[in-house]
């Protein structure tokens, strides 16, 4: 018992980890998302599709596509937006392009990541790729195994790097999960991603603290599911 809540606590400073990464202070580069959407822009793609594309990216995912696609969205227009109205209809377009985005690859990972992965390890150098990338995700994912369903779906809500759609999904399919919960999980956990890196970037430091209450919470409520299934 104090093992899985030991466990259940470790999730909750992770997320409060990913909390702190993802306010902290941004480095003045330019993001590796505005360089990729100003390469996409400039091969003809639309705004559109190239948000779709950007979070369909592993590395990139939802979490870069959603500042990088309101920045597209707005960038360009003659006149400053004044009205929260008209702020919050390019970010609810965004975010679901986003999200759209971001799951496409989901699926194909899950269907597909064995049949691909058995006919890349048939080489040597292929197969030690294979080994190394699956170790990788499966150190990146401990905590998953323990909670499976929960544990993923928290995985993929942390808006940071080695995080996300592309690395649960590879999760998932190590742990043999079943499809329908992954699908479910990393969908869910997408859908709160979004809505902290639209907070974010709609409201700057007022949205890291919204961010911030919305992984209070759903850790406090993880913590409380693993509580009541020890009764």
């Amino acid at each position: 018992m104090i093992g899985r809540r030991g466990g259940i606590l470790g999730l909750c400073l992770l997320l409060l980890g990913g909390a702190r990464g993802a306010f902290g202070a941004q480095p003045e580069h330019v993001p590796l998302g505005r360089r990729v959407a100003e390469r996409l822009r400039a091969a003809g793609f639309s705004e559109d599709a190239a948000i779709v594309t950007i979070a369909a990216l592993p590395i990139v995912e939802l979490r870069g596509a959603v500042p990088v696609g309101y920045w597209m969205k707005t960038s360009a227009r003659a006149t400053p937006l004044d009205r929260l109205g008209e702020k919050l209809t390019i970010a609810g377009r965004v975010l679901g392009l986003a999200v759209l985005g971001n799951m496409i690859p989901v699926p194909l990972i899950l269907l597909l990541l064995g049949p691909i992965s058995n006919l890349i390890s048939r080489n040597p150098a292929g197969k030690r790729a294979v080994e190394w990338l699956f170790a990788r995700t499966r150190r990146k994912s401990a905590e998953i195994e323990k909670y499976e369903t929960l544990g993923l779906m928290i995985f993929v809500a942390i808006p940071l790097p080695a995080t996300g759609a592309w690395t649960g999904a590879m999760a998932a399919f190590l742990l043999g999960m079943s499809f329908r919960h992954s699908l479910w999980s990393i969908l869910l956990g997408v859908l709160i991603a979004g809505g902290i890196m639209t907070a974010l970037t709609l409201l700057g430091w007022w949205g890291a603290g919204i961010a911030a209450a919305a992984l209070l919470s759903l850790a406090f409520g993880a913590l409380s599911r693993a509580l009541r299934a020890e009764r």
